[in-house]
């Protein structure tokens, strides 16, 4: 079924969004051809904005472009999981979890306990896997940003659709939807701490426990 018509947002990030919603849910799946032709066709709009919206998602590694077959869907390889997403995840956010814990930033704590409030609305009636995953990159950006690290924000940024996207698809292993609430309130508990090295073990478990959803997901898909 096709989207609603357009909202008053850039033709470009409407398709944008709507690729990648596409994309992590399943519906494209790796292998499959975005032909700009068909897309601007079925979504009623010119070929430029498509273009544009599929190099953006070549960029976020969402799609790669091959000779004489165009742009494709990439995988999600659990190997891309383990030894590259996981790895990077942990370097940048064990830097700003502790730099957040040794010097917490105004406001911070209140804002991430929004955001597991959030998580644990959405999760009190069924598992609504994409508005979990956005609150999960939130919460996990939002302490990335407060840590002020500029680099490793912009690493984060770029990396950021494809853990989204290892999100979506690992979801069904997390057996119930309070799950993931309960996670993000333990680790809000940690930083509550002030303690760096409680709250450096607590995200380096908690990271590693996704990438066991992971593994999990490629032995029973």
């Amino acid at each position: 079924m096709l989207p609603a018509p357009a909202p008053p947002e850039s033709r470009r990030n409407w398709i944008l969004r709507h690729l990648r919603h596409r994309i992590a849910t399943g519906e494209f799946t790796a292998g499959d051809r975005l032909v700009e032709r068909d897309l601007s066709a079925a979504y009623n709009l010119s070929r430029g904005p498509v273009r544009e919206a599929i190099m953006v998602l070549e960029h976020e590694g969402l799609v790669v472009t091959h000779p004489y077959r165009g742009a494709v869907v990439a995988e999600i390889s659990q190997a891309e999981i383990t030894e590259i997403l996981v790895p990077i995840r942990l370097v940048i956010e064990r830097a700003a979890f502790r730099a957040v814990a040794e010097t917490p930033p105004d406001g911070l704590v209140e804002h991430l306990s929004g955001i597991v409030a959030r998580m644990e609305r959405r999760s009190s009636s069924a598992l609504d896997a994409e508005q979990l995953a956005d609150l999960d990159v939130e919460f996990h950006e939002a302490v990335i940003t407060a840590a002020g690290h500029t680099q490793s924000l912009q690493i984060w940024r770029t990396l950021q659709p494809r853990v989204r996207a290892y999100f979506l698809r690992d979801a069904p292993q997390h057996g119930e939807p309070g799950e993931i609430a309960r996670q993000h309130r333990h680790l809000l508990d940690e930083l509550r701490t002030e303690e760096p090295e409680r709250v450096d073990a607590a995200l380096t478990n908690h990271v590693h426990t996704y990438l066991d959803q992971s593994r999990a997901t490629e032995r029973t898909g």
